[in-house]
């Protein structure tokens, strides 16, 4: 028994973590997963065809909403494979290139988020707070350069925390906490010295997700305090609907980011299945709502949707 036990432990292939004490029903779970998966790709592409295709919405707040579409399409694909394949019964593992590779994608895709997100907050602040010089400021050069520096800061950064887990020596138990591979999930397995990736991704994570937390609070406050000095009830309440979208946005990013930290640090004692609920709700969650955020709040792309299908139905 010890030998097949260090066999496991030395072997390079980790055991994938679905819904502990729901494997009987994995079948039926497939069919909401399956539905969840189908409706961010659809609801993603959708949005991306309509600003895509209709000249009045080709201005920055859109492609930055085009940016945010696509990075939810990816974070989307990023876990599928491995989260129906587990429902359906085609893997049970994954072994630790795939591993780390689909980590890598999740956790880059999640600062790319963040830094989007991040980048609509500044577009919010300089359309209410200078709106003459809105289009002097946000030009497509601009655009262009900030596209360019979130995809690098998404990118580059981790690397050098991803590649170390290639020579971690795994020693504990391969199993998985969730239906996916994160990089925490993996030095927790690890018996060789984790105190670079501790450090680097506590780094990583106060650079891109605090910060980029606290500069969107910053920009809100300075958008209310911009929109408090209008004199006008009426302009003040149009000036915050322009915002709505982009805090509900924000808030199913980091509300589910919030509620797995506290799960992982807090609830130990929790059950399982919590701590993988909570995982599926920090993937899937912000991709799924994102495209039904942008598609009810806000008025042009409601009314290009509307039209295409209208369009639909009259062929």
């Amino acid at each position: 028994m010890p030998a097949i036990a260090t066999s496991n432990y030395n072997s390079s292939r980790f055991i994938l973590t679905g819904f502990p004490g729901l494997e009987v029903d994995y079948l039926w779970l497939s069919i909401p997963f399956s539905s969840i998966y189908t409706m961010i790709f659809l609801g993603n592409c959708l949005v991306l065809h309509v600003i895509r295709t209709e000249p009045s919405l080709h201005e920055p707040m859109f492609y930055f909403l085009a940016m945010l579409a696509l990075t939810d399409l990816c974070m989307g694909l990023s876990t599928m494979y491995t989260v129906l394949g587990i429902l359906w019964g085609i893997i049970q593992e994954i072994n630790l290139d795939a591993c780390i590779a689909q980590s890598y994608f999740i956790h880059g895709l999640s600062f790319m988020e963040s830094s989007v997100l991040l980048a609509m907050a500044f577009d919010r602040y300089i359309a209410i707070c200078h709106p003459l010089r809105y289009s002097s400021i946000l030009t497509n050069d601009k655009i262009i350069k900030i596209g360019v520096a979130i995809l690098c800061r998404s990118t580059l950064l981790i690397p050098p925390v991803i590649i170390r887990l290639k020579f971690l020596n795994y020693c504990h138990p391969h199993i998985l906490s969730h239906s996916f591979c994160l990089h925490q999930d993996l030095i927790r397995m690890a018996c060789s010295d984790i105190r670079f990736n501790s450090i680097y991704g506590l780094a990583l994570v106060i650079s891109n997700l605090l910060l980029d937390a606290v500069l969107i609070l910053v920009s809100y406050v300075m958008i209310l305090h911009a929109v408090l000095a209008i004199a006008s009830q009426e302009e003040r309440i149009k000036s915050l609907q322009t915002c709505v979208s982009h805090i509900c946005a924000v808030s199913v990013f980091y509300i589910p980011i919030i509620g797995l930290t506290m799960v992982h640090r807090f609830g130990k004692h929790l059950s399982p299945l919590v701590h993988v609920f909570m995982g599926n709700v920090y993937i899937l969650f912000p991709p799924l709502m994102n495209p039904i955020i942008y598609s009810i709040k806000t008025q042009q792309i409601r009314r290009r949707v509307q039209r295409l299908f209208y369009l639909k139905e009259m062929c």
